[in-house]
């Protein structure tokens, strides 16, 4: 499709739907009664008699009722799978031309984004679910719950670990009733209504918007949008030093992925270790703690060390050249900071 056609079709589509001040509130009084005359129009909505002509007329003009030039003039409504089947159409022929011509941002450039848009909103958080490989962190409200919940439960199956945090408590799906297994490993529920919406994929890609009052205005909403693992980072450990530790447990199971695993997470790495027996080889992606420099390091877990309340997490890896102490993202105390770790059984896997 030409750059002309394509203005020529928005802008149809455009004139097709330029309903007017009493356009809208006509056409859905008369789809309820099917038919009516101008005076029961006019008895029926605030459309002034005098303007109800034009009104009904532009309907016509739309194709979505038909005059009969009876006495008195009767409107009638035309069923809507035949009124909009031109549109449905012209749609369908727009959104192909618009799709052959766009591009998509490099999310690379994009290290923020503050987003106002509730649709986009969401959209990103859809986005952010669906690009998760292997470790899900989420807070979400029970309307949200319900509206991703088969993407939820697709990730489930693929098998990503999903943390999920529904608020608030009072308004959650009855455990005893809703299985949290489907869409989840862990799930907890929150009091009140101040919890934050997050989603974070392997501890990189991440949406933070605020669970807004019911008096907040539009100009109030937002949602800033992380594409960095440091950035990301920041989302998902408020979200589990703050916001996860004062919620409920409402489901709670083991990482029953097999080995080889990656984690986005210190803390979720040595909460499964410390329950299993064996020897364990890992690789980490981070940099070092005191230069900044990047760097892959491998080698056996010769310890494990977690703080009370989970503030502090590490590991310490023997590299076969030295003892290393790796911490999670923000480590200051520990050799490395790690933004990726991938444990093996045998021997360390390959990032």
């Amino acid at each position: 499709m030409s750059s002309t056609d394509l203005e020529r079709e928005l802008a149809a589509v455009g004139d097709r739907f330029d309903f007017g001040e009493y356009e809208t509130e006509a056409y859905i009084t008369i789809l309820e009664h099917g038919s009516l005359t101008a005076s029961e129009i006019a008895e029926k909505t605030d459309i002034p008699q005098p303007r109800v002509y034009d009104t009904v007329r532009s309907l016509s003009d739309s194709g979505l009722v038909e005059l009969h030039e009876s006495r008195p003039m009767r409107v009638v409504a035309i069923d809507p799978e035949e009124a909009f089947t031109s549109v449905r159409s012209t749609l369908d022929d727009l959104v192909t031309g618009l799709s052959e011509r766009y591009v998509a941002p490099a999310r690379d450039d994009e290290v923020v984004s503050l987003v106002k848009s509730r649709q986009t909103i969401l959209r990103y958080i859809e986005e952010v679910i669906s690009s998760a490989e292997y470790e899900l962190v989420l807070a979400l409200t029970p309307d949200l719950l319900a509206r991703y919940e088969n993407l939820l439960a697709d990730r489930r199956d693929a098998g990503v670990v999903i943390e999920l945090l529904v608020a608030p408590a009072a308004d959650i799906p009855d455990p005893e009733t809703y299985d949290y297994g489907r869409v989840a490993t862990t799930a907890r529920a929150r009091r009140g209504i101040t919890t934050p919406v997050v989603a974070v994929a392997d501890g990189q890609y991440s949406v933070y918007k605020p669970q807004e009052a019911a008096s907040d205005s539009d100009d109030d909403r937002y949602g800033v949008i992380f594409n960095r693992s440091e950035l990301g980072f920041l989302v998902s450990g408020f979200l589990n030093t703050v916001v996860w530790t004062s919620a409920k447990t409402v489901l709670e199971r083991s990482d029953d992925r097999p080995f080889p695993r990656r984690y986005a997470t210190m803390r979720r790495c040595i909460d499964d270790l410390s329950s299993l027996p064996g020897e364990f080889y890992v690789s980490v992606r981070g940099r070092r703690v005191e230069t900044g420099e990047r760097c892959t390091i491998s080698g056996e877990i010769v310890e494990i060390a977690v703080g009370r309340n989970r503030e502090t997490a590490a590991l310490t890896v023997d590299t076969g050249d030295e003892l290393l102490d790796i911490g999670g993202q923000l480590a200051a105390l520990e050799d490395v900071e790690a933004y990726e770790l991938a444990v093996g059984r045998d021997e360390p896997p390959e990032l």
